[in-house]
């Protein structure tokens, strides 16, 4: 009877995190049921992030980096492969457990704003810590702290119809922050901002990864993924180029 060839312990080191890496996939896929036909978004990716990266995920419409950017914010599970998570195998949790790294892990920003109308920038900013059970006086305190960091220290009493598109983005990148997440993910932020406007919301996100956060931002604008250092382009669900942006790779030769 033939036994099962002894598998190479360097091969299963390869396929978990090491030391320094936020975010992990092994042969990542999604695959939907349509009918009697499959659709595969995601056809075995893999993909590492550091600490304190700043990666672009870029790809067309269809390509699958929506499809990827919910499987790394934990808003959907893969069909198949693993996913780590600062340390954490995401691909075995249940649903609650997903909630609670949603809420700890990961700070989105999205290109809607996703703000609650009647509530106030401080309010929107501390909704992640009420859902988490935060103190009052604790949550409080720490969401002044990140809209200060944001430059609205003084809007924060306004709600979002008395604020620009910026300003609201700003606040939305406030909440992001006030978890103190080990990864801010970020989905076409810059999508519902004019030319002026995105150039200030990009000047800020390199700000909050020069203070050391971990950014990864999903566009399909090749001027906006040239901000980040690390461009990862997805196509018909396959990690198809992975390099240094251009703007990058010129500051640092």
């Amino acid at each position: 009877m033939a036994t099962a060839p002894a598998i190479d312990p360097t091969l299963i080191n390869a396929e978990g995190p090491v030391a320094g890496e936020v975010i992990v996939t092994s042969n990542l896929w999604k695959t939907y049921e349509m009918g009697d036909q499959q659709v595969h978004a995601l056809r075995g990716v893999n993909l590492r992030i550091k600490h304190n990266e700043y990666v672009a995920i870029m790809g067309p419409s269809g390509s699958g980096k929506s499809t990827l950017m919910n499987l790394i914010g934990c808003l959907d599970s893969p069909s198949q492969g693993k996913y780590w998570l600062n340390g954490h195998n995401v691909s075995e949790l249940n649903d609650d457990e997903l909630a609670r790294i949603r809420n700890k892990e990961i700070g989105f920003v999205f290109q809607t704003f996703n703000l609650l109308a009647r509530a106030t920038s401080l309010h929107n900013v501390e909704l992640p810590l009420i859902y988490n059970g935060t103190p009052a006086a604790e949550r409080t305190a720490r969401a002044k702290e990140v809209l200060e960091q944001v430059s609205l220290g003084p809007r924060m009493m306004h709600k979002p119809n008395e604020l620009s598109g910026g300003q609201r983005q700003r606040v939305a990148i406030a909440r992001a922050l006030v978890n103190r997440p080990s990864i801010i993910l970020a989905d076409e932020p810059t999508g519902n901002l004019d030319s002026k406007t995105s150039v200030e919301i990009m000047a800020l996100f390199a700000e909050l990864h020069e203070k050391g956060n971990t950014i990864v931002l999903v566009t399909h604008e090749p001027d906006i993924a040239e901000y980040a250092h690390r461009i990862v382009t997805i196509r018909d669900g396959v990690v198809s180029s992975d390099h240094p942006s251009a703007r990058h790779a010129a500051q640092t030769s």
